[in-house]
């Protein structure tokens, strides 16, 4: 079930509320979101949503990618909520016209919009108007708005919404927006924000101490005898799948071992990546992989950066480099970023290569003669001023769905519909800004309708086989196009910088870039080893390989139907993906994280905010925790051992009860803790690891080891109990190292963790079950280093904290997972 945390004196939470208790799909929780502009957060299986409208949207199931409903949410979140916040809660003319549009574009909403859709607009006025009803009601020119509301007020859903946040806390806060403040105002506003922070730190703690005890499960007499078993028995080390000699190649059939290969989407080589391409592809794809490892799989991993395209012309003809120039200066720069944020692939590599080249040509030719290939004339803009017909990212205008400006000739950052540049209203070559004239020119096109029924018979087996795992953004996205029909896509492009097409009467045209950068994984591969096909060409003698592929939302088309359409048109046998792990987008400021734009928070931000680049790792895989910063049980049991042990582990023979329910406990939280990582549920894969640290705590809180030493009675048992603790520091590093590497390292190394305990493949083997990794007699190493973690993820999130005091203003403005958020 999901989440839903909710601040009660925000009533931009009202309409959510509502939507949650209407359909019982979330948990609602009264705390977490008080620092949330919204004031509410919904947790979700692919991340977090935390804008108001979009999680309602969410809840309802309404399809928010429809232009009218989309326009209405943008129009409300950018003009309604303001100008009614800005005002108050008094009706003036101005309040009377503005309610006016907002009754034209609910009745717009009732004949083109779907009944959920209707169903999500009516909640979000309502929670933006109800406290205005009686005034409504003497305007009878507002008799459709206060229809809605009355409706609205007597839906048993809403009333519990009402309930929870009441109607004198939105007239309070109207009230308060609608006066002057003063230095008196002032000084009781600071006085009752230092009693609310008071109070909220006071829940903080309730909040923990329920967390600890629903973490405090009953056990059975079953599951404490396999924990003992499994703790106290001799575990046999594991064995390391990679040596550092020669490439990673696929283990033949018999091993017993999983083959695995991951891919993140190729970031685009136009500008310093962002934080929305690392947490919505390179880190997610990261972090899976690590944890591959660590399980004892045989994992390898490759990206690089998508080279080729209008979007690097463009940014060279900006900054006066040639293309080659352009991606060489910010290849660069892209290893550079991931190498500080302890980003490591098998391989990273680059599409503007001579492998690349060959073998996007030879899929190509392997479509052509298969006849998956036309040709067509096709109308494009043309540039009389610069003698050249514009590409897509060549050319900006209004668009023609949502009706935004700054639309790009292949896509609408608004409303995120692909479009054609000639139906751009106003456009205006981005080279010279002079308009374009409309002009012919003979293109390939790839005939994705001869295709569709092998994606669908494709995509059907995936969705079916249980082992496959697609997140709901990518089933939702890829059925909406198949369900819609596929159509022919133009595949070649008036460019000079590309692929060229290996046709005579095409050799001054190139590939365009959504065709050539997919089968960059392969190329890249290529490049990594000669034995590539291995990996992609199924082979009868080798274990076969599962491919997990990361990405945003806005790259799921073609990783779902277009890039698997080419490798089944070419019918050749190659390895298509198993597994679509996508996300929403992330917000800046309330819009869409955008290399080509500027918006965001870049990599170089992130570098100079004077913050461990593990802690970023953590923060962002996590996005933020929206409740207490977690602090991890490591530094407390290793210090007893060092203190009071000679930093020699004691014995841990005489397990007590105690002992054993926790240690499976631990179990309970190990177990799902694997699951979740099988199945790429990082975030809820973060959340075990808190779990186990938060019962870790309360184990030694309650034991109280240094109490315990005092005696000479009672010794051997603080022993045991600073034993049991060591083990657990050690298991989170373990758990840890997909998200923290460096970190997890530096546990290892304060534990003198031998290598061959450092994975968790024994675990995954006995279904979840903690052996022992620190041994009776084993000696720890210097603590150096004192583990901080719960100061600096506090510092990275921290909205109240001035940026100059936490280092991390930049992030303040990052809302979440959204569009609109999402």
């Amino acid at each position: 079930m999901w989440r839903l945390y909710v601040d009660p004196c925000n009533r931009r939470g009202l309409a959510a509320l509502a939507a949650a208790y209407k359909t019982n799909k979330a948990e609602i929780l009264k705390y977490g979101a008080e620092h949330v502009s919204d004031g509410v957060v919904l947790e979700t299986d692919s991340g977090l949503i935390s804008s108001a409208n979009a999680i309602v949207s969410f809840i309802l199931g309404a399809d928010v990618l429809s232009p009218k409903l989309s326009a209405f949410l943008l129009w409300e979140s950018t003009v309604l909520t303001p100008s009614l916040n800005r005002i108050g809660g008094s009706i003036t003319g101005e309040v009377t016209d503005l309610l006016s549009e907002l009754q034209w574009k609910l009745q717009s909403l009732e004949e083109e919009t779907s009944e959920l859709g209707r169903l999500a607009a009516n909640l979000i006025v309502w929670a933006d108007v109800s406290h205005l009803s009686s005034s409504i009601a003497t305007l009878g020119c507002l008799g459709h708005i206060y229809n809605v509301v009355r409706s609205c007020d007597v839906e048993k859903h809403c009333l519990h919404a009402l309930q929870d946040i009441p109607l004198k806390v939105q007239a309070q806060e109207a009230d308060v927006k609608s006066q002057s403040s003063t230095s008196a105002q002032n000084m009781s506003q600071r006085k009752q924000s230092q009693n609310k922070v008071t109070k909220t730190n006071e829940n903080l703690a309730h909040n923990d101490e329920d967390e600890l005890r629903c973490l405090q499960v009953e056990v059975s007499t079953d599951q404490m005898l396999k924990a003992q078993w499994a703790f106290c028995s001799s575990a046999p080390p594991a064995t390391f799948i990679h040596s550092n000699e020669g490439p990673i190649l696929p283990l033949k059939k018999g091993k017993g071992v999983r083959n695995i290969l991951v891919s993140s989407a190729l970031p685009y080589v136009n500008n310093v990546p962002h934080l929305g391409n690392l947490i919505g592809s390179l880190l997610s794809a990261n972090i899976f992989a690590l944890y591959c490892q660590t399980a004892g799989y045989n994992v390898l991993s490759i990206c690089g950066t998508d080279e080729y395209g209008t979007a690097t012309e463009a940014r060279a003809h900006s900054e006066g480099l040639t293309p080659q120039e352009i991606t060489d200066k910010y290849h660069k720069l892209h290893c550079q970023v991931y190498d500080w944020f302890d980003i490591h692939f098998d391989y990273f590599g680059r599409t503007s290569t001579p492998i690349h080249t060959e073998i996007t040509q030879e899929i190509f030719l392997d479509l052509y003669n298969n006849g998956f290939i036309t040709e067509a004339s096709v109308e494009q803009l043309f540039c009389e001023k610069c003698n050249r017909f514009l590409a897509d990212r060549f050319v900006e205008g209004v668009c023609p769905l949502c009706k935004a400006e700054g639309a790009r000739g292949d896509q609408c950052d608004t409303c995120s519909k692909l479009i054609n540049a000639v139906e751009l209203i106003k456009p205006q070559c981005i080279a010279c800004r002079g308009s374009p004239t409309v002009r012919s020119s003979d293109h390939l096109f790839l005939d994705l309708p001869k295709l569709e029924e092998k994606v669908d018979v494709f995509f059907t087996k995936s969705l079916e086989d249980p082992n496959c795992k697609w997140t709901q953004v990518a089933q939702s996205i890829a059925r909406t196009w198949l369900r819609d029909g596929l159509k022919k896509r133009c595949i070649t492009r008036d460019l000079k910088w590309g692929v060229p097409v290996p046709l005579p009467d095409f050799k001054n045209k190139v590939f365009y870039v959504w065709f050539d950068a997919p089968i960059g994984y392969i190329s890249i591969t290529a490049n990594y080893t000669k034995e590539w096909r291995q990996w992609w060409l199924q082979l009868e003698d080798v274990e076969p390989v599962e491919y997990f592929q990361f990405m945003a939302k806005d790259n799921v088309l073609f990783h779902s139907a277009i890039f698997p359409a080419c490798l089944l048109g070419s019918n050749k046998k190659f390895t298509l993906v198993k597994h679509i792990i996508a996300t929403e987008y992330l917000n800046y400021e309330g819009k869409k994280f955008s290399k080509s734009r500027g918006v965001g928070v870049f990599g170089n931000n992130a570098k100079d905010s004077g913050i461990e680049s593990n802690i970023w790792r953590f923060y962002l895989a996590y996005i933020r925790p929206e409740t207490q910063p977690p602090t991890f049980l490591l530094s407390r049991p290793l210090m007893f051992v060092m203190k009071f042990f000679n930093s020699t582990v004691p014995g841990m023979k005489n397990l007590q009860p105690d002992d054993v329910t926790f240690l499976a406990r631990v179990n309970g939280i190990l177990h799902a803790y694997i699951n979740h990582m099988e199945n790429c549920s990082l975030r809820e894969g973060i959340r075990a690891v808190l779990g186990i640290s938060r019962l870790g705590n309360g184990y030694l809180q309650a034991q109280k080891p240094w109490v315990l030493y005092k005696s000479s009675d009672t010794i051997q048992r603080a022993g045991v109990v600073t034993g049991v603790s060591c083990n657990i520091a050690a298991l989170l590093g373990i758990l840890l190292r997909p998200f923290m590497p460096t970190f997890a390292d530096e546990i290892f190394e304060q534990c003198k963790l031998p290598s061959e305990h450092r994975s968790l493949a024994p675990m995954v083997a006995n279904g979840g079950h903690i052996i022992c990794l620190l041994p009776e007699g084993h000696v720890i190493g210097e603590l150096w280093r004192r583990v901080e973690l719960a100061v600096q993820l506090w510092r990275i999130g921290d909205r109240d904290t001035p940026p100059e005091r936490s280092g991390s203003g930049i992030v303040q403005r990052c809302t979440g997972w959204g569009r609109r958020r999402v």
